[in-house]
């Protein structure tokens, strides 16, 4: 049945990508309350479609802020169920002059759609939708299932924890499909198999009650903005290496598996600095692969301070800030990490510079899928399927937040399924994802939902 469905998918394409496009006109930013309508009638717009194609229950799952939709199908009796997790919510366009073509009308070029949100994730989300809606249409799924579709992902996901302890029942199962995501190549067939973790911080540094006249005060008073410049320097020897005090102690060893599956996915370094214009940085103790999905880091996001305004101002600035984000390798926690950064700064902050810390809290861990899980075992059978290629192994540099939560929450493990590019500009202008995706993903989600609709629903949850 799985071959018929695909097949019928792929027959339709030119309707989905119709129905895709629409979908990118809506503009879903979830940070800006400017895009509170484009929210709104992007959450009403899968909402229709998800009841016009036979989705019972479906409803909004409010935890405070943005909420998320559900839906359910539960005709597939003893087999597994799977919630199928993708976010309706997108980035800002900013800035909008550096865009080809205006961010909210998808333009296709080359064979690429390009659009705000069409790689991240409206793309692959439509797919796993419409492959549901036609699993129906010809007489049920293989698994029953039960959607998730969030409108805070974009935002670090802040009402995910309130979602979840409001709305139990409607997260219930047995594993989950996650549509976001992606892979990590353009040449080799990938799966993901985990995720680094983050947290973040925002510092707050004062030197003095006020802004004051450098000519009169500089050089007798200090300057906020060279203290935190001062501080932020510390965090890093000259390549790279962070220089915490016992931030990386909690960090995994690097595992034989973990290392083969690093070199299997190699990275040019030449293609990979000169498509950005950098060149090379980071620990030379291990490869760009495992820098860039394995190792921890620390970044300064945004610093500011003092004047900033057109012309000059010979203003001494008694305040600086900077926003903070650090990924997470497997085995740290985010509350620990915080707290060794916080410990860091303060105690390399001189007398008479006072810091002030803000952040999300915890934050979310790192995310690794077991050995032989089913989820992995079923993916890389459709890839070798779909691709004629045995699939290489990839852990993602970013983060899906509602992995690890899911995880510790609802004991529930979760597959990326994804079929973004690494080289779609996901959060940049000129965003696109590639129309052979589109085709990719109409034939082996499918496959994926078949294959899964064999494994026992304990065996899923690891019983």
């Amino acid at each position: 049945m799985s071959d018929a469905v695909a097949e019928t998918l792929v027959a339709r394409k030119d309707e989905i990508l119709e129905r895709l496009k629409a979908l990118l006109r809506l503009p879903s930013v979830s940070t800006d309350p400017a895009y509170a309508e484009g929210m709104k009638a992007t959450r009403e717009f899968l909402m229709a479609r998800l009841r016009e194609g036979g989705v019972a229950d479906v409803r909004l799952l409010d935890g405070g802020g943005q909420p998320a939709i559900t839906g359910t199908w539960n005709g597939a009796p003893g087999k597994p169920t799977l919630l199928i997790y993708g976010h309706y919510d997108v980035q800002p366009p900013d800035p909008l002059e550096l865009w080809k073509t205006p961010p909210f009308e998808p333009t296709i070029r080359d064979g690429r759609l390009y659009a705000r949100g069409a790689s991240d994730v409206k793309g692959s989300t439509l797919i796993a939708v419409e492959t549901v809606i036609e699993f129906i249409k010809a007489g049920g799924c293989p698994v029953n299932i039960r959607f998730f579709l969030e409108g805070e992902e974009e935002i670090g996901s802040p009402s995910l924890g309130s979602i979840i302890e409001r709305h139990p029942d409607a997260l219930v199962a047995d594993a989950m499909i996650s549509a976001d995501g992606g892979r990590a190549s353009t040449t080799l067939p990938t799966i993901s198999v985990g995720s680094r973790g983050l947290t973040a911080l925002q510092i707050h540094l004062r030197t003095a009650s006020k802004d004051m006249h450098s000519g009169r005060y500089g050089g007798a008073v200090r300057n906020a903005i060279h203290e935190l410049s001062t501080l932020i320097a510390s965090l890093h020897d000259a390549e790279g290496r962070i220089t915490v005090p016992g931030f990386m102690d909690d960090l995994d060893p690097i595992g034989e598996r973990e290392a083969a599956d690093a070199a299997a996915l190699p990275v040019d370094e030449a293609e990979f600095y000169g498509a950005i214009g950098a060149t090379p940085y980071g620990d030379p103790a291990y490869a760009v692969r495992e820098r860039i999905t394995l190792l921890p880091t620390i970044e300064v996001n945004g610093m500011w301070g003092g004047y900033t305004g057109a012309g000059s101002k010979t203003v001494l600035p008694c305040e600086a800030h900077a926003k903070i984000t650090m990924r997470l390798g497997p085995g740290m926690d985010p509350a620990q990490a915080q707290a060794r950064l916080r410990e860091h700064l303060l105690a390399r902050a001189p007398a008479g510079v006072v810091l002030d810390f803000t952040g999300r809290g915890g934050g979310t861990p790192a995310f690794t899928l077991r050995e032989g899980h089913p989820l992995l075992v079923a993916a890389e059978a459709v890839v070798r399927r779909t691709t004629n290629r045995a699939p290489v192994r990839a852990r993602a540099g970013g983060t899906i937040p509602i992995t690890a939560i899911f995880k510790e929450k609802l004991g529930i493990d979760t597959i990326t399924f994804g079929f973004a590019m690494p080289d779609e500009d996901v959060h940049a202008p000129n965003e696109f994802f590639r129309l052979s995706s589109l085709e990719e993903g109409l034939r082996a989600w499918p496959l994926l939902l078949t294959e899964l609709g064999k494994v026992a629903p304990e065996e899923l949850r690891g019983r």
